[in-house]
């Protein structure tokens, strides 16, 4: 059952609606939750050039079954040509949690 359950992240410009992305994504029931976090400054490096820009990241949390079918909405809304997916697993949660997770996805 632990493989069952990711939190995906992925980044946007501060600019951009996270909410509006975050509710798409729940609403859809590609995740369970979406964390959308303050704005940071992230450095990075894009075009063989050092770059800085303001983003929020997001926590998005879903099942591993729902990845595929994530992926693909989130390159469908991201403004990114390369945006953010990255995967973690859960190793492990409550019982009640991890079912919610489930049952919000399914």
């Amino acid at each position: 059952m632990k493989d069952d359950f990711v939190i995906v992240l992925t980044t946007l410009p501060v600019e951009g609606d996270a909410e509006k992305f975050a509710s798409h994504l729940v609403e859809e029931k590609l995740a369970a939750c979406v964390n959308v976090l303050p704005a940071m400054r992230s450095v990075y490096r894009w075009k063989d050039a050092v770059e800085r820009a303001k983003e929020r990241q997001l926590v998005i949390k879903t099942t591993r079954a729902r990845l595929a079918a994530l992926e693909s909405r989130i390159r469908e809304l991201h403004p990114y040509d390369v945006p953010e997916f990255v995967v973690l697993p859960i190793d492990s949660g409550s019982a009640a949690y991890l079912s919610w997770l489930s049952a919000s996805t399914n």
